[in-house]
């Protein structure tokens, strides 16, 4: 796979990804009240609402740029597969993941829009532009194919003709107000 390493641990047997602090991108937003654990990348220009929790509990994450995620999501990364390997969580650029929803998809592409209460499961990749609904659960072994919809009680499926809106505004107005209310995480400036 592409996306996975050679696990190794440090002298003392504890894995290294428990000790590491989040590396955070220039310009990005997020509230030391979010819970940010193993090691994890953000990019620049993202916003973490408190109350999110990303958790690198089995391997890295790394997240990329203009990425929204509010209150009470969870992004967690479970680690090895079966051959001992690592598994780096990718997350691209400009996706939204709304109040309380919950990804475990081990590759996310770009644009996504994961609703309120929405679950992904760790078996799954997204392509560009996806819209996972309000309430849906994809738990399943595939790929979803660039701007798939899933929507519904019973998580019906189509495919949109154009990718979700990007977040822009709503981002620049949540870093300049964020910072007024809430105690942040400084940035790396590596």
């Amino acid at each position: 796979m592409a996306y996975t390493q050679r696990h190794s641990s440090s002298a003392s047997g504890q894995s290294p990804i428990s000790k590491s602090k989040p590396k955070i991108g220039v310009g990005s937003i997020v509230c030391k009240e979010a819970e940010i654990r193993g090691e994890v990348i953000i990019g620049s220009k993202t916003v973490i609402h408190p109350k999110a929790r990303i958790l690198a509990v089995g391997g890295p994450i790394k997240i990329g740029d203009g990425n929204l995620i509010e209150e009470q999501t969870c992004i967690i990364n479970h680690g090895d597969n079966a051959d001992g390997d690592t598994i780096i969580m990718e997350i691209g650029n400009n996706n939204f993941f709304e109040v309380g929803s919950h990804c475990e998809a081990i590759k996310v592409g770009n644009n996504n829009m994961f609703e309120c209460k929405s679950k992904v499961g760790r078996h799954v990749v997204l392509g560009d532009g996806c819209v996972i609904g309000a309430c849906c659960e994809l738990t399943t072994n595939e790929t979803l194919p660039d701007n798939t919809v899933i929507y519904g009680k019973d998580c019906q499926r189509r495919v949109q003709s154009e990718q979700p809106v990007a977040q822009t505004l709503q981002l620049d107005f949540l870093t300049k107000v964020l910072p007024n209310y809430h105690h942040l995480q400084k940035s790396s400036r590596n």
